[in-house]
């Protein structure tokens, strides 16, 4: 069983030092992409919370740089989206930040650490991640004694998880489908040019 979920014959694509200045590039232009893609999806209403365009490049930074990129990715893009754009709302900043540090965290461990696939490697990231938002929500309901959530007062930690999760189903799905053929294609064009 083990077998199926691990890849063994491909390592990640590219394997970063935190003592490389080059490293801090790459992360640098991730965080980027990972600002720019949501400031342009949030000129529709409702677009950035269901096709998640903000977790595409944290995941794809951990992915193929591994869990430290991830991470770092993960930790500076809303902090850095903020100051640009102004979202995510202060209220509920430090609450993704939380969360997308998970991802991207998890989703580089799952692959760089276990050798899983991709699609298991972002499944494992996506709950995760999940399950650190309701414990962050949580946390900032017991400080606060507010839920932020588009449900109102009425919501509790579940129910505000839970309908970001019904929101984002489609940007989800995306993700599931998008960043493991991008792999696929990117692994066979790199096998077809070592045979040439």
């Amino acid at each position: 069983m083990l077998k199926r979920l691990a890849i063994t014959t491909q390592p990640l694509p590219l394997s970063l030092k935190l003592t490389n200045v080059k490293t801090y590039g790459i992360i640098a232009a991730f965080v980027v992409l990972s600002v720019l893609t949501p400031w342009a999806f949030h000129q529709f209403p409702t677009a950035g919370a269901t096709y998640l365009p903000m977790h595409f490049f944290i995941f794809v930074a951990a992915l193929t740089c591994g869990w430290q990129a991830g991470a770092i990715v993960g930790l500076l893009t809303p902090f850095a989206s903020y100051l640009v754009s102004g979202m995510p709302v202060m209220t509920v900043l430090p609450q993704i930040a939380v969360e997308v540090t998970v991802y991207g965290l998890l989703a580089g461990l799952l692959r760089q650490k276990f050798n899983l696939r991709v699609v298991w490697s972002l499944l494992g990231a996506m709950v995760g991640g999940r399950l650190a938002l309701l414990i962050a929500v949580a946390i900032v309901q017991a400080i606060t004694g507010n839920v932020y959530s588009p449900l109102g007062p009425s919501a509790t930690p579940f129910s505000a998880v839970w309908n970001t999760v019904a929101q984002a189903w489609p940007g989800m799905l995306i993700q599931l489908i998008l960043i493991p053929v991008a792999f696929w294609v990117v692994s066979r064009l790199s096998a077809k040019k070592q045979t040439e």
